[in-house]
């Protein structure tokens, strides 16, 4: 949202990471100049040499680091975009915490939320939301989630929903993040009703998935994805499925079958494997030749290094 221009005595900002000033529409970090910026927190020294710093426009000057993202746009206006606090990296993606929040709010049933990332064990980093209801309203996860897949791309839809009666809060008043309670990692949310496996390759899945995602109760309905599973977990899955059938499985096969019911019966159908296995494989024997040829060629171009 715009957030106007400087008053008298004020000047404002948009810088990137090196200080330097960036163009029209082109998001930075607002820093803040003139009369009116302090000396600092009191009893902080470590955070004042953070956020207060020399003005390297105006002699003798300081400037406040805001934290926020923001952008000039063409009228002269500030456009306020999120906190640069905010942005994490799930899996290699950049990630503004903010425009998920922005979307989750726009919900008819949710009044207010957060959203975090949680790094439970060592290198999973997953994204969790974090609701506060509208009064009389009971939002559902499963229409949250398509909601946010309407608006958002996969990545950025969090793997977990916790609603709450109220937030946290700090001195300040503020949502204290760090108090938010851990997501319990089971499907109660899940729209799908609970079937227990019925056969022994149902189970096999089953085990694998609970073993991977962490997770108590797995039924046969139940997505892999809506169940908090992403691609990197995908792959140790699909690791863990080949060590106990004793055959290779093509990723592609468990994002096309992401249920339980539908990927056992996929894997018994061997009829029907055989011939999507055979063509999957030959376009990646395609694609790797045609790559090693462009290596070569390209070898070929630059010539051999002594």
């Amino acid at each position: 949202m715009p957030i106007g221009r400087p008053v008298a005595n004020t000047q404002m900002y948009v810088l990137d990471a090196g200080m330097n000033p960036v163009p029209v529409g082109i998001p930075g970090e607002l820093y803040i100049g003139g009369a009116q910026v302090g000396r600092g927190y009191w009893g902080r020294p470590e955070l004042t040499a953070e956020k207060f710093l020399p003005d390297p426009f105006v002699p003798g000057g300081r400037l406040y680091r805001t934290g926020d993202l923001s952008r000039w746009l063409p009228d002269g206006a500030i456009e306020y975009l999120g906190r640069n606090d905010f942005q994490v990296k799930v899996r290699g993606l950049r990630i503004e915490l903010g425009e998920i929040e922005a979307a989750l709010s726009e919900h008819p049933t949710v009044g207010q939320a957060v959203v975090v990332s949680r790094e439970e064990t060592p290198g999973d980093v997953r994204l969790v939301a974090y609701l506060v209801p509208r009064a009389d309203a009971s939002p559902s996860v499963a229409d949250l989630r398509v909601s946010l897949k309407d608006r958002l791309p996969e990545y950025m839809v969090p793997s977990a929903f916790v609603i709450l009666p109220s937030f946290p809060l700090n001195p300040s008043g503020k949502v204290d993040r760090k108090a938010l309670p851990a997501p319990e990692r089971m499907r109660s949310s899940l729209a799908t009703q609970y079937e227990a496996p019925r056969t022994e390759v149902e189970a096999m899945i089953a085990d694998v998935w609970k073993e991977v995602l962490r997770i108590e109760k797995v039924g046969v309905h139940d997505n892999f994805f809506d169940l908090g599973g992403h691609s990197l977990l995908l792959v140790q899955v699909q690791a863990r499925l080949e060590q106990h059938l004793k055959r290779k499985l093509a990723v592609v096969d468990l994002f096309q079958y992401p249920s339980i019911e539908t990927l056992s019966r996929h894997l018994t159908s061997e009829e029907d494997v055989a011939p999507a296995r055979e063509y999957i494989d030959s376009r990646v024997d395609r694609q790797r030749h045609a790559m090693s040829r462009h290596r070569d060629r390209k070898g070929q171009g630059r010539g051999t290094l002594e």
